[in-house]
């Protein structure tokens, strides 16, 4: 599938960015299908997410906010919640407390701990895996660049994932 790397401007401004990843086929991005999928079954928890992220622009996207590490070590992949003990994880990539890109995610069943027991965890966690490696790599072959203030991406921000 063919994504785009687009900006939130509704989540950012000039002390943090928000990204997500739109289908170019569909129109709809990671993030939107994310709210789709969970607004009848947790409303409460995408209500609290989205108002997690609207406080980036307040406080930034701080380090508590997140589960860490839940991709290969220093890619930045981590999951959103609304509270630990909550249902719902959405997968982003956080760039320190300034830049976060949005994916998608789910609910986790009472019983499952790890996100290897989800399938549909396990496949929105390698999106973001997939995604922060070709940033990576884009980024050493000069193809795609952060600004100095670490707000902006440019470049190729066409990704097939």
């Amino acid at each position: 599938m063919e994504f785009e790397l687009v900006k939130l401007a509704g989540f950012s401004n000039d002390e943090v960015s928000v990204y997500t990843l739109l289908n170019c086929d569909t129109g709809i991005s990671l993030f939107q299908s994310f709210i789709q999928e969970n607004q009848h079954e947790f409303p409460d928890e995408v209500k609290d997410i989205a108002k997690r992220i609207l406080s980036f622009k307040e406080v930034g996207a701080r380090e508590n906010f997140f589960k860490i590490n839940e991709g290969k070590p220093g890619d930045g992949v981590c999951a959103l919640y609304d509270d630990e003990k909550s249902n719902l994880r959405l997968y982003c990539i956080r760039y320190g407390t300034v830049l976060v890109v949005l994916g998608s995610g789910g609910h986790k069943p009472k019983t499952t701990r790890r996100l290897q027991e989800t399938k549909k965890l396990e496949d929105e966690n390698q999106i973001m895996r997939n995604l922060s490696a070709e940033i990576e790599k884009r980024r050493r072959n000069g193809d795609l660049s952060f600004s100095k203030d670490f707000l902006e991406i440019d470049g190729d921000l066409i990704f097939n994932l």
